[in-house]
C-alpha cells in the first residue's frame, strides 16, 4: 500500500507546531536546554537527514519505535546532535518547572486572548524557557 502524505490545504494538522516552533526549539537547543532522545517525543529534522518522509507536515517526525532512530544515526548523542527536539505541551510545562518559569507568571501569559490561538500557547511557553536559559547563562 501507497502511504497518502499529509496535504496541508485540505487536512487538519495532526500537531500544532509549524516553522515557528521548529525555530524556537532550535533556539531552546543552542541556549543548552537538556534532552536525551526517547519514545514520546516529537523531533524536527531541519537537515532533512532522514530518508524515510515523514508522516507530519514540516519534516517532523515522533519517535515511537527508538531503535528505529539508532539504527539510522547510531547513539542517543548523534540523535540529539542532528535533531531539534519539539517539546509537547504537557514537556512544557514540565521544563517551566525545571527551569524556574514561575507558574503565575506561566497562566498570566497563557490567560491573554493574544496567546490562546492555536499553537500559540506552546509559542509563548517556548519562549519562556528561551528568556529562562538566557537569564540563567548570564549569572
Amino acid at each position: 500500500m501507497k502511504p497518502t502524505p499529509f496535504n496541508s490545504e485540505t487536512d487538519l494538522p495532526p500537531i500544532p507546531f509549524d516553522l515557528r516552533h521548529c525555530q524556537a526549539a532550535a533556539q531552546l537547543k543552542e541556549r543548552g536546554l537538556p534532552w536525551t532522545p526517547h519514545v514520546g517525543c516529537f523531533v524536527w529534522d531541519p537537515d532533512e537527514i532522514m530518508e524515510v518522509t515523514s508522516p507530519f507536515p514540516g519534516r517532523i517526525y515522533f519517535i515511537l519505535n527508538l531503535g528505529h532512530f539508532l539504527r539510522i544515526f547510531g547513539s542517543l548523542e548523534e540523535i540529539s546532535r542532528k535533531l531539534v527536539w519539539l517539546p509537547t505541551y504537557h514537556q512544557t510545562r514540565l521544563l517551566c518547572d525545571q527551569v524556574g518559569v514561575d507558574q503565575e507568571e506561566v497562566l498570566a501569559v497563557l490567560a491573554s486572548a493574544d496567546n490562546i490561538r492555536t499553537g500559540n500557547e506552546l509559542l509563548v511557553l517556548y519562549k519562556m524557557i528561551l528568556s529562562r536559559l538566557e537569564v540563567s547563562k548570564n549569572l
